[in-house]
């Protein structure tokens, strides 16, 4: 693969959640296009991975659920890099359980990763990039967040309030600071191996119009694409990239 967006050279990304499955292609993609890339994740065995395997990258070990790492995360950024251009809200977690069975703890950790580590990360962003003229804020959503998916209550709710507040985002920082969601539907990372058995996937598989699971890979082209100025009127959307699920 080579580089797509010439304009990306040395623009200032972080990617959340980035060392593992979607935000792992995210970042291998964009350090591609020659960007500056920092990481936050709150897995530190997986960021030292990912450091030895992609080249002058910046490592953030925070867990986005909790507001004082994020905010002490974005400090670091700003000495190393003076700023960031990209934000990529992509950590996020899900539990397979029915929506009975759900306990109250297992709703507020899927609700403080994927719900409230956006907001904490896209605040910290927003400021920032209000205050140099500019700036993209992705939010990795889902379809999930307006097709509720059975056994997935908890997580259908965060994705679609993930929506909402890109919409909300978007609105308030026109026209400087942009804000668009990316709703993949069956994506096959690590966590989603986890969850599914190989008849499940393949079930799976037959249900899809292009009869397969996207690779992360893919997700990751639809961000440096948003990214790219070739996409710089677009804002307040959700990009839908699920092999026709949804139709």
């Amino acid at each position: 693969m080579t580089a797509r967006y010439p304009e990306l050279h040395d623009r200032r990304v972080l990617v959340t959640g980035g060392a593992s499955g979607i935000g792992r292609a995210t970042v291998e993609r964009f350090r591609l296009e020659g960007a500056r890339v920092a990481v936050m994740d709150r897995d530190g065995d997986a960021l030292h991975a990912l450091a030895l395997a992609v080249p002058d990258l910046m490592t953030l070990p925070a867990d986005v659920a909790v507001s004082s790492e994020v905010a002490d995360a974005f400090r670091a950024l700003d000495g190393a890099f003076g700023g960031v251009d990209v934000l990529i809200a992509n950590a996020g977690i899900s539990l397979r359980h029915a929506f009975a069975d759900i306990t109250p703890d297992e709703w507020r950790r899927v609700m403080a990763v994927n719900l409230d580590g956006v907001f904490y990360c896209a605040q910290e962003a927003f400021s920032r990039m209000a205050a140099q003229g500019g700036g993209l804020i992705l939010m990795t959503a889902s379809t999930n967040g307006f097709r509720g998916h059975p056994h997935y209550a908890d997580y259908n709710a965060s994705k679609a309030g993930v929506i909402e507040l890109m919409r909300t985002v978007a609105a308030e920082g026109a026209p400087s600071v942009r804000a668009n969601a990316v709703c993949p539907g069956y994506v096959l990372t690590p966590m989603q191996r986890a969850e599914y058995t190989d008849a499940m996937l393949e079930a799976v598989n037959r249900s899809l119009p292009l009869g397969r699971h996207a690779a992360p890979e893919e997700v990751a082209a639809l961000f440096a694409f948003l990214a790219s100025d070739d996409a710089r009127y677009l804002t307040g959307q959700c990009f839908v990239i699920d092999g026709g699920e949804t139709i």
